[in-house]
């Protein structure tokens, strides 16, 4: 049988692949372009983990949440008197984590597969490339006294989700993954699905804004 890993995979590359993302791996990311896609992504997780902590899907990794650290991330770069742009992208997930992951946790941990499986794996790279402290992507396995579990290393944790996801749920094959037959692995594509047009609204943010952020990158 597929892994969800497996049934999602071009989806995940199809991500990777967006102009937006070489410019936030080049070392060099403008400090406000980074801030403005934090703003973003502080949103959406801002709206996905309560949803989860509701089911009780994060009690077994409680630290992975991000939304705090994406903030304090945020609140460190933005020293800006006007206010970030919110991306139509994340105004349409804010809406769909509402109207369509609200009660249904199978939908849920598909989107926490996806977005915080990438922060433990991608996210470790980025967070060496970016400007601030990148708390977004630090995660404190050890943090006993305030969680009650640990974990020896990020790849334990990873195995950890992987293996929530991964045997809670069963995959039909790739070509009939649709809405109805198969919600886990629908879920985690439309989750890659809104990531990629986050990244396409960003670069379309960076093109509207040439003159202040030119190529994007600080020289």
């Amino acid at each position: 049988m597929k892994t969800l890993k497996e049934l999602t995979w071009e989806h995940h590359k199809e991500a990777e692949r967006q102009e937006f993302v070489k410019i936030l791996m080049s070392g060099k990311i403008n400090p406000e372009l980074y801030a403005n896609y934090l703003f973003n992504q502080h949103q959406c997780y801002n709206m996905l983990e309560p949803l989860a902590m509701a089911e009780g899907l994060l009690d077994k990794f409680p630290m992975i949440r991000r939304a705090p650290e994406i903030k304090k991330d945020f609140d460190e770069l933005w020293t800006y008197s006007h206010k970030p742009e919110i991306m139509q992208s994340t105004e349409k997930y804010v809406r769909y984590c509402t109207e369509v992951l609200r009660d249904c946790p199978e939908k849920i941990m598909a989107h926490i597969y996806v977005r915080h499986m990438g922060d433990l794996s991608g996210g470790q790279m980025i967070r060496r490339k970016v400007p601030g402290l990148g708390k977004m992507y630090k995660f404190d396995i050890n943090k006993n006294a305030e969680y009650g579990v640990s974990f020896d290393s990020i790849q334990q944790l990873k195995d950890e989700i992987r293996l929530s996801i991964d045997s809670h749920y069963v995959y039909n094959d790739a070509s009939t993954a649709t809405e109805n037959v198969n919600n886990v692995v629908y879920e985690a594509r439309t989750c890659f699905g809104f990531a990629t047009n986050l990244f396409k609204d960003m670069l379309a943010f960076l093109k509207r804004n040439e003159k202040r952020f030119g190529d994007g990158t600080t020289k």
